[in-house]
C-alpha cells in the first residue's frame, strides 16, 4: 500500500445522506465526484427519502444529512443548520393534484396521500387546512396513487410537481404559492443539517465542503446535470433541469436573511397551531 492509500485510509469519515433525487443529487455532485478534494476527510453518501432521512435523524444516526425544515424543529438537541443547502419554494412549492376539480370542502373531506407527517409539504398542508385528512405513502407512489383512486388527493414534492399533468391530474392549490402570498416569503421545505457532536473544530470545515459542492456544481451546471439526470425518474433532460432550478440556485448557497425569517415563522406558525409541539430555537452553523 502506497503513502497515499494509507493516508486515505486514516481519514475521518463523514456520513452524508440526502434523498436519491435530481436536485440532491446535483448539490452533492463535487463532492461524489471527487471534484472537491476533501483532503483529511472522507465523505460517504446515503441515499434514501425524506420521510426516513427525518427518522433516521431522530435517532441521531448521520452525522450531516437532508431534512425537512419540519423535521427540524425535533433536532435541535443534536442537530444544527448548515448555512446552506436549502430547498425552498419561491412562490412554488408541494401541490395538491386529483383527478377532477375540487373546492375546499370537497378537499377537507377526502382522504389526502402524504409523503410523510414529519415532512414540511405536511406541515404546510396543515396550516393550510387544519382539517385535512391523511394518509402516508412514499413519496414516489402518491401520484399513481390517485391516477388509480387509490386516493382523492395528494400531496406532491420532488419531481412530481412538474409531471402531474401527465397523469391526467389537475392542481387544486401550490402551498408554495399559498405561502408566499400569505407571509411574502419563501417556503422553507429542506435543509441539511450538521451532528453537534463534531465541534467547534470539525463543523465549520464539513461545512466549508459541502457549501463547495453546491458552488462547483452551480458553476458547473451541465456537468453536474449528467450525473443528476442518473437520479431524474426518466424525465427529460430539460424538465429535470428545470426542477433542479427550482430547489437548487443562490439560495442555496445562502438562505439570505429572509429565509431564515421563513424558516423561524414557518415553525413558529407550527407551534401556534399546535403542530409543533413547542418553540424551536432556529441556529446555523455559521
Amino acid at each position: 500500500m502506497n503513502t497515499t492509500e494509507s493516508g486515505r485510509d486514516r481519514r475521518r469519515i463523514i456520513r452524508v445522506a440526502h434523498s436519491p433525487d435530481s436536485d440532491d443529487a446535483f448539490m452533492f455532485y463535487g463532492l461524489a465526484s471527487g471534484e472537491i478534494d476533501t483532503a483529511e476527510l472522507g465523505f460517504e453518501h446515503a441515499l434514501q427519502g425524506i420521510q426516513e432521512l427525518n427518522e433516521r435523524a431522530m435517532r441521531g444516526e448521520l452525522e450531516v444529512t437532508a431534512v425537512s425544515i419540519h423535521a427540524y424543529a425535533y433536532l435541535t438537541d443534536r442537530y444544527i443548520l448548515l448555512p446552506h443547502g436549502a430547498s425552498m419554494g419561491e412562490g412554488y412549492g408541494p401541490r395538491l393534484v386529483s383527478r377532477k376539480p375540487m373546492d375546499r370542502d370537497a378537499i377537507r373531506s377526502s382522504t389526502i396521500a402524504i409523503p410523510g407527517e414529519l415532512t414540511s409539504a405536511y406541515l404546510a398542508l396543515k396550516l393550510w387546512e387544519p382539517a385535512a385528512r391523511t394518509v402516508v405513502m412514499p413519496f414516489d407512489a402518491i401520484l399513481e396513487a390517485v391516477r388509480d383512486g387509490e386516493v382523492d388527493v395528494g400531496l406532491i414534492i420532488h419531481e412530481g410537481q412538474l409531471t402531474y399533468a401527465e397523469d391526467g391530474l389537475v392542481l387544486l392549490e401550490d402551498l408554495g404559492r399559498w405561502w408566499k402570498e400569505e407571509t411574502g416569503l419563501p417556503l422553507p421545505l429542506g435543509g441539511n443539517v450538521i451532528r453537534r457532536d463534531l465541534g467547534a473544530d470539525l463543523i465549520p470545515r464539513v461545512s466549508d465542503y459541502l457549501r463547495r459542492s453546491i458552488a462547483f456544481s452551480l458553476d458547473h451546471r451541465e456537468q453536474a446535470m449528467d450525473y443528476a439526470m442518473g437520479f431524474a425518474r426518466g424525465l427529460d433532460r430539460r424538465t429535470a433541469d428545470d426542477f433542479v432550478g427550482m430547489y437548487v440556485n443562490q439560495r442555496t448557497l445562502d438562505y439570505g436573511p429572509d429565509g431564515r425569517e421563513a424558516v423561524r415563522l414557518f415553525l413558529a406558525r407550527g407551534v401556534e397551531a399546535g403542530l409543533v409541539p413547542g418553540p424551536v430555537d432556529v441556529q446555523f452553523a455559521d
